[in-house]
């Protein structure tokens, strides 16, 4: 025996109950590992079916596939002499647990089962699995070793986490590794927000900064159906050292990491903070035996991996890579053949053509480094067999439609201002009035009511002006449907489109959107990020991108554009219209989610922290502001298109934030103790017409 392994991990593009993709991509992965002299390679979590299952997870047909994939591996020469660890669900006396499955040599050694489940943010694992709950209980089945210990080979011994239990303050790393475990591995799905990557490094590095020890994480990436983006970032660590690391974006479906370590170091990092005499309390685990060693007696003369620095991502560098990545999966594996976005000239839309515009920089440039995968998915979606992308702008052309839907309050600035935008990134840009569909509406309802509405400003009511502001928006939706079916058919070319929204995080926060208009898309590259990101975000692609015209729609206050314009300008802003600005919102917002405050405890914290700004009475009326939008318009996000999920903040029903939607939006009680707070009367009346 030597005292230097070679050890895998990897990040998969892993596609829920893509069962013939997802054993392609496991036996790519350790042909890889084993390519590098790998004799382990670590896969994430429930990397044979996916993670995203979901509710498929209670079918038995999931079971079944999973374990026909399983047989697959366990026949594969490809899995001959390197100790496999795949990750899959495992029925077990009528109770679904979500395992690690470890085999060598067409024999399964070990089946451990996650005992710290995730049940936060977008994680519903207790929804579909149960912890296992005796962690030194020894079991059989299958005929085969089937049992929570860890791996006892010639030379070396490795013990498994799952995902969620390295964030757990009991981790099973700090007894597995008080016990003698020298490798810990960790197999997640662990999925992208902003500024989360510098988590996942320092809990690695704390595993084994603590007592020593070589660790492995494994991390699924891409988009494996729903609004979730996996970003890699599989990593390998030694007595607190990142030594290996994997991209945190990219369009690679298989990225295998692998390094070189000496487990002496490990044995005398240990033999001066770990000695013998510690006190251990807990039983020590169970062992399995195994005839194979990682290491070789001619490995003298091996080079040892060294500690990197790990440069981390500014976030307008996140928002520019991680959606953009989502939007080429879901582009690829929709069978769509492009996007089409209603382009206004604001920010919110030109942050999601230019998220647009990055994903053709990333497909030109995963096509120069050599990339078959993304080469055939782009001429299937071009259908040119011959097509080989090397301009984005160009690429940009062929799946990427744009549109500006004027109307007769729309301004000649905002107009050109997606015009060079579109220009500059190469989109196919279309010019659409929708007056004469907005006239033809408005007649229909006054040949069936006899009363035409007006706009505030020409005498109408709060009703009537709210209400065609909302008949343009709607308009809108319904003609960016048409164009993208119909478009590419017009054209003669095959497939239709994929319309994009562009609603950011606030503004669903808020509901400072029209129900059913252009933000109600096919999926939102922007959804999930604020409004002070996407400017920040803007100001990085006009300088890493050279895209000019984004000074000019920085510069302008955002606008719906939905009332009549004054001597030819903007009169209407979002900001006026919201009662609050979009720093104060994004402040807001992560109070309400990320520090779970309702109106009493958020103005409590608000007093303090605006007290430069703002008196008591003054954060009185925004808190109660803030609160009335939110609870009036909570309805919309039942409805809201799929985001990208990128803030720890945001609003998503569908299993994020999950709140009523039909409120007493007067809050009387609680708009009550703040009023004794500060002095005040009782809570301002509600006002029926902001529900739209």
């Amino acid at each position: 025996m030597g005292r230097k392994v070679t050890l895998a991990t990897c990040s998969l593009n892993q596609w829920a109950l893509d069962f013939d993709g997802n054993l392609r991509r496991i036996l790519n992965s350790i042909e890889i590992a084993k390519a590098n002299g790998a004799k382990y390679r670590l896969g994430p979590e429930l990397e044979i079916c996916g993670y995203g299952c979901a509710d498929h997870f209670y079918e038995s047909d999931t079971l079944l596939h999973c374990f026909q994939v399983l047989k697959e591996l366990l026949e594969s020469p490809l899995t001959q002499d390197i100790i496999c660890d795949v990750g899959m669900p495992v029925m077990h006396h009528n109770v679904r647990y979500n395992c690690r499955v470890l085999f060598l040599n067409k024999k399964i050694l070990l089946i451990r089962p996650k005992m710290l489940l995730a049940n936060h943010g977008n994680n519903r694992e207790f929804r579909w699995f149960s912890p296992w709950s005796q962690p030194r209980y020894i079991n059989t089945f299958l005929n085969r070793n089937s049992q929570y210990a860890v791996l006892s080979t010639k030379d070396t011994c490795i013990g498994s986490e799952i995902c969620a239990e390295l964030w757990n303050p009991r981790s099973p790393h700090v007894d597995m590794g008080l016990d003698g475990v020298e490798i810990f591995t960790n197999s997640s799905a662990s999925y992208h927000e902003l500024r989360k990557a510098d988590h996942r490094v320092n809990l690695v590095k704390s595993a084994t900064t603590k007592s020593g020890g070589i660790y492995l994480f494994a991390n699924q990436k891409g988009c494996d159906g729903d609004r979730l983006y996996y970003d890699g970032c599989s990593m390998i660590a030694i007595n607190g050292d990142i030594v290996a690391q994997g991209v945190q974006f990219s369009l690679d479906d298989v990225e295998v990491v692998t390094a070189t370590l000496d487990l002496e170091d490990v044995r005398s990092y240990r033999g001066e903070r770990c000695h013998p005499h510690m006190e251990y309390e807990h039983k020590p685990y169970h062992r399995i035996k195994v005839d194979f060693s990682l290491s070789d007696c001619k490995d003298i003369f091996l080079p040892t991996h060294q500690p990197v620095d790990w440069v981390f991502h500014s976030p307008e560098e996140e928002i520019s890579l991680g959606p953009a990545c989502w939007l080429w999966d879901y582009l690829r594996r929709s069978g769509q053949a492009g996007f089409l976005l209603p382009l206004s000239g604001g920010v919110d839309s030109s942050s999601s053509a230019c998220i647009v515009y990055s994903m053709c920089v990333l497909v030109c440039q995963a096509v120069k480094d050599g990339n078959v995968q993304v080469l055939e998915d782009v001429r299937r979606l071009v259908s040119d067999s011959s097509y080989r992308p090397e301009d984005p702008r160009e690429l940009c052309g062929r799946l990427f439609t744009t549109c500006y839907m004027a109307s007769e309050n729309s301004s000649e600035d905002t107009r050109n201002r997606a015009k060079e935008l579109a220009a500059q990134i190469g989109s196919n840009h279309l010019n659409i009035n929708i007056d004469m569909a907005v006239k033809g509406i408005l007649g229909i309802f006054s040949v069936v009511m006899g009363k035409l509405p007006n706009f505030r400003v020409n005498g109408g009511s709060n009703r009537e002006n709210l209400a065609l502001q909302n008949v343009q928006a709607r308009v809108r939706m319904i003609l960016a449907y048409l164009f993208a079916q119909l478009c590419l058919w017009a054209q003669g070319k095959p497939g239709g489109l994929l319309v994009l929204g562009s609603a950011n995080v606030d503004e669903s926060l808020t509901g400072y959107f029209t129900k059913y208009d252009c933000s109600s898309a096919d999926i939102n590259p922007i959804g999930g990020v604020s409004k002070m990101d996407l400017k920040r975000f803007l100001q990085y692609c006009t300088d890493h991108f050279q895209l000019t015209a984004l000074k000019s729609i920085l510069a302008a206050p955002p606008t719906a554009e939905l009332e009549p314009l004054t001597e030819g300008q903007v009169s209407q802003t979002d900001e006026a219209d919201m009662g609050m600005t979009y720093s104060e919102l994004s402040v807001i917002g992560k109070l309400r989610k990320i520090s779970k405050c309702g109106p009493y405890s958020m103005f409590c914290k608000l007093i303090h922290s605006w007290r430069e700004t703002c008196s008591p009475t003054q954060v009185a009326a925004k808190v109660k502001h803030f609160f009335r939008m939110y609870s009036v318009n909570r309805h919309k996000m039942t409805t809201v298109t799929p985001s990208y999920h990128a803030e720890s903040y945001g609003p998503d029903d569908n299993r994020f934030d999950l709140r009523p939607f039909l409120y007493n939006t007067r809050w009387s009680w609680q708009f009550g103790c703040i009023d004794q707070e500060v002095g005040h009367g009782s809570a301002d009346a509600f006002c029926s017409d902001v529900h739209f």
